[in-house]
């Protein structure tokens, strides 16, 4: 008979939790960053079709003060994601808790609709697009053939921007699932009540 697990173990709780301060202080200071070139496209010839193009962040949604203090919170923040990301990826490999949290098939006792599996698929696409697309334009000469396969400089920086505005996407349906399924919360607080594994 399988040991009794948890329905959320404690290093996927640890994980889930270290990423919320983790990517608000990342938005926010790429937003700051954002500020100093708030336009897509090289000069004059800016893309007009991407979303938000030219806006001005407002001070409250930013932090760093200015783009070098910005880029220093967003250099800083995105090797606590990156090493953050590692462990919980480690983790799934390892324990074999991907099969249940990321394969699409129907199994018995099935926890996740199939919605939420590619929803969460979907998160982690985007959270590979934002670290690639990141690295195209944090060493654009150093690492030009990645930078040369993300379409180039500019378009490394329409990727991170549409990246993120697609995991805010994710994390406000993710919020409204919380707080439909507010009875399930505590769970990523305590692990929930052991259940035995298929």
């Amino acid at each position: 008979m399988a040991t009794p697990r948890r329905p959320q173990p404690l290093l996927i709780r640890i994980t889930h939790w270290v990423n919320v301060p983790v990517l608000v202080i990342m938005a926010m200071s790429g937003l700051e960053i954002l500020l100093a070139y708030p336009f897509f496209g090289p000069r004059g010839a800016e893309y007009d079709w991407v979303p938000l193009s030219g806006w001005m962040p407002p001070a409250w949604m930013r932090a760093g003060g200015w783009l070098a203090g910005g880029r220093h919170l967003h250099f800083a923040f995105a090797w606590a994601l990156v090493i953050n990301a590692v462990i919980y990826l480690g983790y799934l490999g390892a324990s074999g808790e991907w099969r249940r949290r990321l394969l699409w098939k129907a199994q018995p006792n099935q926890r996740y609709s199939v919605l939420q599996r590619a929803a969460y698929t979907g998160a982690l696409g985007l959270a590979i697009l934002e670290v690639l697309s990141g690295l195209a334009m944090w060493k654009p000469v150093q690492l030009h053939r990645l930078t040369s396969a993300m379409g180039g400089y500019d378009t490394a920086r329409v990727i991170h921007f549409l990246a993120l505005l697609g995991l805010i996407a994710f994390v406000i349906g993710h919020i409204v699932m919380v707080a439909v399924h507010w009875r399930k919360f505590p769970e990523m607080i305590t692990g929930g009540k052991r259940e035995e594994t298929p």
